[in-house]
């Protein structure tokens, strides 16, 4: 990623092909109006870092391999006794990916992590908020080829949730699908 002239395979795919059958299928009059991804958040919500902070740490690490930047820690908004949890506890990590760190993660998570994972059916169609966002959830962060599963300790799930700048779950869809996201019929 150090060239300057680099540019991600599927952002390039979005400008030579993606863009013109998203216009052509939706009849956009103008090319601002032609959806696009906007940023990608992984969350981990680590449960366990309440009892053990160490988990926290290889938690974020791990995270931050998968992502390619370093995440940040998530904290408790209120206490719950029940959970022995407090007000300001650190429970688990985020990162936000935009440009071409978004590009190259969406390249992995389809083309490499997705096939992966274990009775692999597809996406679910219907993970869509109605303004154009989809969310994911992958039960295993070991499908990600940075992580070697010999050095992982304990297997982390994680949410994935992909913003584009469509108006509708029908254009964020066919946006996702023309990325190579596998939806199920």
């Amino acid at each position: 990623m150090s060239d300057a002239n680099y540019t991600p395979r599927l952002k390039q795919l979005y400008r030579d092909n993606i863009r013109a059958k998203m216009k052509e299928q939706f009849s956009y009059t103008n090319e601002m109006q032609i959806p696009r991804l906007d940023k990608v958040v992984i969350n981990m919500g680590v449960g366990e870092a309440v009892a053990d902070s160490k988990k926290i740490r290889n938690a974020s690490d791990d995270l931050a391999k998968i992502a390619g930047q370093k995440p940040i820690d998530t904290k408790a908004r209120k206490s719950i006794a029940g959970f022995k949890l407090r007000e300001g506890q650190t429970v688990g990590c985020k990162v936000t990916l935009r440009r071409e760190r978004m590009y190259e993660f969406v390249d992995r998570l389809t083309t490499i992590a997705l096939p992966r994972v274990k009775d692999f059916r597809g996406l679910n169609g219907k993970s869509f908020d109605g303004r154009g966002n989809f969310a994911m959830g992958v039960k295993e962060h070991i499908v990600f080829p940075e992580i070697n599963y010999d050095q992982v300790d304990q297997i982390w799930g994680m949410d994935i949730i992909v913003c584009t700048t469509a108006r509708t779950n029908e254009e964020a869809k066919a946006l996702l699908a023309e990325f190579g996201f596998p939806f199920r019929n």
